[in-house]
């Protein structure tokens, strides 16, 4: 599930980071990120809210998530990374497949919601890289929908991914 927030009006009252143009952004393997670092991210409430539900993580439950998306990684036109924003692990991305179909993640600490338009742009030219024609972005229902996505979607639909309700938008990947 995409989990970044493009509001504009969250991007310009957050107070940490900097402006986005003033940031470095890096996508590593998660296995280049300590398990220990994933927790406070995994576990934060404002994340959580519009994730499904599951139970919170320990340092076991991230190694096994870790692997789980190591091995989404290592599938053909998937990728996988955490992501860096000035050398702290602000979250992580990725284009993962999903009941036959490519869909981007986006998983950033509120207070990196700034950088997710770049980071978005960035999965994009990976979908192009792997000559995706698709790609679906979930967002739980809780969620708002996103003119933005909207507007370049080519669809945009209800659906049920385990067992909860979803906004799904559809994106043309040569069209974004």
């Amino acid at each position: 599930m995409l989990e970044v927030y493009f509001d504009k009006e969250i991007r310009e009252t957050r107070s940490d980071p900097p402006h986005p143009q003033m940031n470095n952004i890096e996508y590593v393997k998660l296995e280049e990120v300590s398990p220990t670092e994933f927790i406070p991210l995994l576990n934060k409430e404002k994340l959580r809210e519009h994730l499904i539900v599951h139970e919170l993580f320990d340092v076991e439950l991230v190694k096994s998530w870790i692997a789980s998306k190591i091995e989404v990684d290592a599938s053909s036109g998937c990728k996988v990374r955490a992501v860096l924003v000035n050398a702290n692990l602000a979250g992580w991305c990725g284009i993962q497949l999903e009941d036959g179909k490519h869909e981007i993640a986006i998983v950033i600490d509120e207070r990196y919601w700034g950088v997710g338009m770049e980071i978005f742009q960035e999965i994009m030219a990976w979908a192009k890289d792997f000559n995706h024609k698709t790609v679906f972005i979930h967002f739980l229902h809780t969620r708002p929908e996103y003119k933005f996505l909207r507007k370049i979607a080519k669809n945009v639909y209800q659906s049920e991914l385990l067992g909860s309700k979803f906004t799904t938008y559809e994106l043309e990947v040569e069209n974004t």
